[in-house]
């Protein structure tokens, strides 16, 4: 028996059904970042609030790499959904269960050359590498719980579940909000009172979401190690994992290098880059959002054989995106003056952040397609194209920022575009032959 929502037929209510509660769930992850500054700030040490908010660029960066696992689970679920096996979605959870508990642990193992490497790479201070140590010292232990998470979440999405996934993301985050100002504000544990407070947010919430499994399942969690340790499904599960690790990294280094050429530009225009980012990642959220839609609806319909649910959920995941793109774009070229100046205090850092304020507001439009096709193409699987053609777009990138580099900063920001258009350019050429491919011609 299947444990899907009941409703697979692809309309823009389904759509707007999967798309929302997870662009509200993206939204609240941002808040911790806010809440850890804002508590660990009361202290008064600029150092200690430095530490925390290095510390967890090191955690966001280091987790995110393992993304596969929400994403690959989503994908393999969905698609187990669309063929009506029960036994196959139990196996997908189960099996990225295992993956996620051994992967915590190798970190965990690797705690001391990761954080040298993340320290050597940061070149902070002694007071700032202090407080990051002793976050780090606490958080790592959750790693093996993150990526739980993960798996959770993204199996709850395959199924179409969103809401429960909305509510157990938004439930942990508030959780380790209360946790974090109790235990450094109230306890006086200092930085290591906002590592515990994730700590302990992140185990409740794996706590909770594997009750929440083991109740959908009925109690049902026994498999056939003969089905657990299918080999087929094993190497499919593997190169899907591998090919998404690689996509991302290639996405990582896009933007580390973004940061990277802001900073050479001088502080100005770092600070200015980092302020439009903010703004630009805000609207990144709801495109994700459709992007986890199509992931749901475009994997059920390949699991299926179902073309035409297929084919409406490209359009439809296209079309919503494109209409929230554009309002964001306007949204931001209205008011994204003062959004700047409510951001910074500084002049010089207003005065370059409206130079290039049309990038920021011109991103999300030019996004669109990226993101939607990422998530068709983990929902049906095909990860080594979009591998590939994740590549083939950051050479596009490379190429577009050396010709331009001539215009400074702007022809960071008109690359940094040209790589999201290439993106969503190739994927949509090479999906007719996909398509083909998979359900014939």
């Amino acid at each position: 028996m299947t444990l899907a929502a009941a409703d697979g037929r692809v309309t823009h209510r389904r759509v707007l059904a999967i798309a929302l509660p997870m662009t509200v769930a993206h939204l609240t992850t941002p808040l911790l970042g806010i809440v850890d500054a804002a508590v660990v700030g009361r202290l008064g040490d600029a150092a200690l609030l430095g530490g925390v908010a290095l510390a967890a660029v090191i955690f966001d960066m280091l987790f995110w790499v393992f993304g596969f696992l929400r994403m690959g689970t989503v994908g393999l679920a969905a698609q187990a959904v669309g063929r009506r096996d029960g036994v196959e979605e139990r196996a997908v959870l189960a099996r990225a269960l295992l993956l996620a508990g051994a992967l915590g642990l190798v970190l965990i193992a690797l705690q001391a050359p990761i954080a040298y490497a993340a320290l050597g790479l940061a070149g902070a201070s002694e007071e700032v590498n202090a407080a990051v140590r002793a976050y780090y010292a606490v958080r790592i232990f959750a790693a093996p719980f993150t990526l739980a998470n993960y798996v959770v979440l993204g199996w709850l999405v395959g199924l179409g579940r969103t809401g429960r996934a909305l509510a157990l993301q938004v439930g942990m985050n508030l959780l380790n909000m209360v946790l974090t100002a109790g235990l450094v504000l109230g306890g006086g544990w200092g930085v290591t009172g906002a590592a515990a407070g994730t700590l302990m947010a992140e185990i409740a919430g794996t706590a909770a979401g594997l009750l929440l499994c083991l109740r959908m399942l009925g109690g049902a969690v026994a498999l056939p190690r003969g089905v657990l340790f299918n080999r087929a499904r094993l190497a499919e599960s593997f190169l899907l994992n591998r090919d998404i690790m690689i996509r991302t990294a290639a996405l990582m280094f896009a933007f580390s290098f973004f940061a990277a050429q802001g900073a050479r530009a001088g502080d100005v225009t770092l600070a200015a880059n980092a302020v439009l980012q903010n703004m630009v990642m805000v609207a990144a959220y709801f495109l994700d959002g459709f992007a986890t839609a199509a992931e749901q609806i475009c994997g059920a319909a390949v699991g299926g054989r179902r073309r035409a649910d297929f084919s409406t959920g490209v359009r439809l995941c296209l079309i919503w995106g494109l209409v929230f793109a554009l309002v964001a774009c306007a949204l931001y070229l209205a008011i994204g003056p003062a959004i700047v100046d409510a951001m910074t205090t500084s002049e010089e850092v207003r005065a370059a952040a409206r130079d290039f304020l049309i990038y920021a507001a011109l991103l999300p439009v030019a996004g669109v397609a990226a993101y939607a096709f990422d998530g068709v193409y983990i929902g049906a699987l095909w990860s080594r194209d979009m591998r590939n053609l994740m590549l083939c777009a950051l050479a596009v990138y490379l190429a577009a920022w050396w010709g331009l580099r001539g215009l400074g900063n702007h022809g960071l920001w008109l690359a940094f575009l040209a790589f999201l258009i290439a993106r969503g350019a190739f994927q949509a050429l090479r999906l007719p032959a996909l398509e083909r491919r998979t359900f014939g011609a």
